[in-house]
């Protein structure tokens, strides 16, 4: 029995790696998926009748950037989850959107919005922080329709 003990420790020490391998790759494989899944879904087409039913646009906004040596003219473009978030959005954007655009961009230097990446991640921020004040979240993205920064 001596001589077998060495053999079945290292079997069972075999036998439980293996399924933690198993169980480890197959944590992946569903976290994969569900990515997939979700991206799926985020990506739907719409059509063009579709697009225009839900997104809205601000007009042009000046303001100082942050350093007040530069200065930005910007347009946005905000696409919404439907056409009832829509009226609503269009009801408060002057009143609500607009204020907080402006405070997002006197604490944006030049140099952040000279990148693409960096163009994305404001957008990604504004569209977070126009989110928290709308009555329900319901703003999908927010984009640049038009941009130029100017030094003063």
């Amino acid at each position: 029995m001596k001589k077998m003990m060495p053999w079945i420790a290292t079997a069972l020490l075999a036998i439980t790696l293996i399924v933690v391998v198993v169980f480890v790759f197959m944590q992946g494989q569903n976290k994969s998926e569900n990515t997939h899944t979700a991206a799926a879904a985020e990506v739907k087409k719409m059509t063009a009748d579709e697009i225009v039913e839900v997104s809205s646009e601000l007009g042009e906004i000046k303001t100082n950037l942050a350093g007040a040596d530069h200065i930005i003219m910007v347009s946005f473009s905000f696409k919404l989850s439907d056409k009832k978030a829509k009226e609503d959005f269009e009801k408060i954007k002057s009143i609500t959107v607009k204020p907080i655009i402006i405070q997002a961009l006197t604490d944006t230097k030049a140099e952040e919005l000279r990148t693409a990446k960096g163009m994305q991640q404001f957008n990604e921020k504004l569209t977070s922080l126009i989110n928290e004040a709308l009555p329900e979240p319901k703003l999908i993205s927010t984009s640049f329709s038009d941009i130029v920064i100017a030094p003063m």
